[in-house]
């Protein structure tokens, strides 16, 4: 229902008594909606970031690393008059070093890490319906967009506050987020502007395949299939026209006062046992693979009229398959501050904690290897400052305990700076009434 990078609801009170009426006025308010903005946006980014190994870990060391992303929007009711319809494109390009190889954690040091390449990472095109109660969304999709999100988390630059490990890490390559998307389809119905469900059914292997190929829904891929039910509570909204207030789907962002969210997964395909083996030495083969979360975000303290802003509380947790993957759980939680100096009324400050549970099978494989197992923990501290309209600048320390879930490496250390930069053009954009 509600995805950090890009939807939000908006709320519409319907009379029982005027079923007619009403039937006409969502016809109206989707078109409403969709004519306020612009026909086409194109957006182009850039986060560069230099990582570096204090102490612990693999190794002492140093790397840079960076993303640039170009992406355009379509709103097609103002370009062709199709209502609540709309097409994404984002062309992605990344480069650089692996944080993670140098500190072997198992998590993800940073968000970033990928391999060097320029590729295809979204396209996609979306029906809105029923005055945006129905969504239907078709094509190259990061699931990660909608599902296993929440806002205060976006902060943070470990993996696992953008999705769980245990989810994160499963099936072929991980599921259908960067940077391995997958095809397929999603539907998103929303009752209420409080609570919506949403469902997925993706390739269960990315489009790029390893060697360069890009393939679709080979037999042995199967199938990856997501739900998620949502609740969500928005701040008021005191003189926002009606009509305006009830969205669904990727649209644009609208900020919530507390979130909680129910999800699951599933693959069809068979997955190899990490220790299970037939007579012949194989390894046992599961069909399906799959497991569930639970993530909630609060506003836990308003902003202050002339103190500093919201203060934010998340916390995730979920379960795996630990019969195929290493980690067969999560738990993770932090807190946002934002406007944490009167005078910085656009930066944020957080503290977070990720910790990822161990499977038993890989336990016993590890215990077999004579490197024990152990759960790995990551605490995060990290500052973002909003230096321009279009630039912000983030220093970043991470502490690991057990990096890789063993006891085979020392506790690492890890400093982190990262520059982004964004512009947007807006094309066929109303100008504002006077």
């Amino acid at each position: 229902m509600v995805g950090t990078k890009t939807l939000r609801f908006r709320k519409v009170v319907l009379a029982v008594s005027v079923a007619t009426r009403c039937a006409a006025s969502r016809v109206l308010a989707q078109s409403t909606t969709d004519s306020v903005f612009p026909p086409l946006v194109l957006t182009f980014s850039y986060t560069g970031e230099l990582v570096t190994d204090v102490s612990g870990g693999e190794r002492r060391d140093a790397t840079g690393l960076g993303m640039a992303g170009a992406d355009l929007t379509l709103r097609l009711r103002r370009l062709v008059g199709w209502n609540g319809a709309r097409a994404y494109v984002f062309l992605l390009g990344t480069h650089g070093g692996s944080p993670s190889g140098m500190v072997g954690d198992v998590q993800g040091i940073s968000n970033l890490e990928a391999p060097n390449a320029v590729r295809l990472e979204e396209a996609w095109f979306q029906q809105n319906l029923f005055a945006n109660r129905l969504s239907l969304l078709a094509g190259r999709y990061d699931l990660n967009s909608e599902f296993y999100r929440l806002q205060s988390a976006a902060l943070f630059v470990n993996s696992s506050f953008g999705i769980g490990p245990e989810f994160g890490q499963s099936g072929v390559a991980g599921p259908s987020i960067f940077p391995n998307t997958a095809v397929g389809a999603r539907v998103e119905f929303d009752p209420a502007p409080f609570y919506g469900f949403r469902a997925a059914v993706l390739d269960g292997a990315p489009v790029d395949r390893p060697g360069g190929a890009a393939q679709l829904f080979a037999p042995e891929d199967g199938a990856l299939l997501v739900g998620e039910a949502v609740v969500v509570r928005h701040p008021a909204n005191i003189g926002t026209p009606r009509q305006h207030r009830f969205r669904i789907g990727r649209t644009g962002p609208r900020p919530y006062d507390a979130k909680l969210a129910l999800g699951g997964w599933y693959y069809t395909a068979r997955f190899p046992d990490l220790t299970a083996t037939l007579p012949n030495g194989e390894p046992v083969l599961h069909r399906g693979s799959g497991g569930v979360y639970i993530i909630g975000d609060q506003t836990v303290r308003p902003a202050r009229p002339d103190h500093s802003g919201p203060l934010t509380a998340f916390v995730q947790l979920g379960v795996g398959d630990g019969r195929v993957n290493q980690i067969t759980g999560y738990l993770g939680g932090g807190i946002t501050l934002t406007a944490p100096f009167v005078e910085r009324m656009d930066d944020q400050l957080g503290l977070a904690v990720a910790a990822a549970l161990n499977g038993s099978h890989y336990r016993d494989a590890q215990a077999t290897a004579g490197t024990p197992a152990a759960t790995e923990v990551v605490f995060e501290a990290t500052y973002l400052a909003q230096v321009g309209a279009s630039l912000t600048a983030q220093t970043d320390m991470q502490y690991v305990i057990h990096p890789g879930g063993t006891r085979s490496n020392r506790d690492a250390l890890v400093l982190g700076f990262r520059i982004a930069v964004s512009t947007e053009t807006r094309f066929g954009e109303q100008p504002q009434r006077r």
